[in-house]
């Protein structure tokens, strides 16, 4: 007596969310007359973990533009990054990504 030959099943393909995308957000230092230059790199390189040059170039950012986005990312992240900004005593918002 054999055992009955268990049914064929194929894999089904994982459903597609249908609605809105997901959105984008950044966060955004903005320049002030308290912080120097130096310490702005430092910010960047130690809770962004970006390199020298990436971190120079943002704090210029800040500097001659008045403002740089400096990540992007969920919400979430995002909020955790303008509150971490604050923490450090710079200037931070967070916006939608238009895009």
């Amino acid at each position: 007596m054999s055992a009955p030959a268990l049914p064929e099943t194929r894999e089904q393909p994982a459903p597609v969310a249908v609605g809105k995308p997901v959105r984008g957000w950044r966060t955004i230092v903005w320049d002030d007359p308290v912080n120097l230059m130096s310490y702005v790199t430092y910010v960047f390189r130690t809770h962004f973990g970006y390199d020298r040059d990436k971190a120079e170039v943002l704090m210029l950012q800040v500097h001659r533009d008045g403002r740089a986005i400096v990540s992007s990312g969920g919400r979430e992240r995002m909020e955790a990054d303008v509150e971490a900004m604050h923490t450090y005593g710079l200037w931070a918002t967070l916006e939608e990504d238009p895009a």
